[in-house]
């Protein structure tokens, strides 16, 4: 890490870990539950991001996800594999009071399809939260720009290992995106918001991340320029 580095972290984010954008989430998360809480984890991966980690705090907790690595997850009560060909969660209606997803909407080729099944199995006055990477983001841009091989030879250069970097497509990463499907299957919209912290995407050295420090100064200065923040984080209601 460079000397730039270090002095804008003890700066400007001395309050912010380096999984801002994870514990952040998690405290809104962790409001919705309770002990008596079932809840399910969409898209729940192997359980690499410790803070979703709600397994002592809920009654219940389910995770599903493509990938057979969902099944070594230790932050779940119980694993399923989600069925690619028609999407379908493999629990009963009415079965969830949460439903959360964290960096999964941008992988989402059908969120129509999506949010039916997660109101199918939330109960009457259940809550879908999920966060994800905003679609106008200068790095959401670029992926969409640039091909797979690509994302991952970048993330490896974040220290991120190459079999957690899935292909993207951005279907639902907006908030217009969101109303619109919020709308079609019939879930009620609770919150909306756009948020920019410490710039991560842009540790690769102290010139850049000076300049992730100037974008996010920049757009968090104004709500005019919410839009081009770096995540997007709902809450709809069954």
């Amino acid at each position: 890490m460079s000397k730039i580095t270090e002095w804008i972290d003890r700066k400007f984010y001395s309050n912010l870990s380096l999984e801002w954008d994870n514990d952040y989430f998690r405290k809104i998360v962790e409001e919705k539950i309770t002990p008596e809480s079932y809840c399910l984890d969409y898209g729940a991966g192997r359980g690499k991001v410790k803070q979703m980690n709600f397994k002592e705090r809920a009654k219940f907790v389910a995770g599903i996800d493509v990938d057979a690595a969902v099944l070594q997850n230790p932050f779940l009560h119980e694993a399923k594999i989600l069925d690619t060909s028609n999407h379908k969660i493999p629990y009963e209606d009415d079965t969830f009071d949460i439903v959360y997803s964290n960096y999964v909407m941008e992988h989402v080729q059908n969120p129509k399809i999506v949010f039916e099944e997660i109101r199918r199995v939330l109960k009457p006055g259940g809550i879908f939260i999920s966060k994800t990477p905003n679609k106008w983001y200068y790095v959401s841009i670029i992926a969409r720009l640039t091909p797979d091989w690509f994302h991952k030879s970048f993330n490896k250069l974040r220290g991120r290992k190459t079999f957690d970097t899935f292909p993207t497509v951005y279907k639902c990463n907006s908030k217009s995106g969101v109303i619109k499907n919020a709308n079609a299957t019939g879930f009620r919209v609770n919150d909306i918001h756009l948020i920019e912290g410490k710039p991560e995407y842009l540790r690769l050295s102290g010139i850049t991340y000076f300049m992730g420090l100037l974008y996010e100064r920049m757009v968090n200065s104004t709500q005019f320029l919410e839009r081009i923040r770096c995540l997007l984080i709902f809450e709809l209601s069954k």
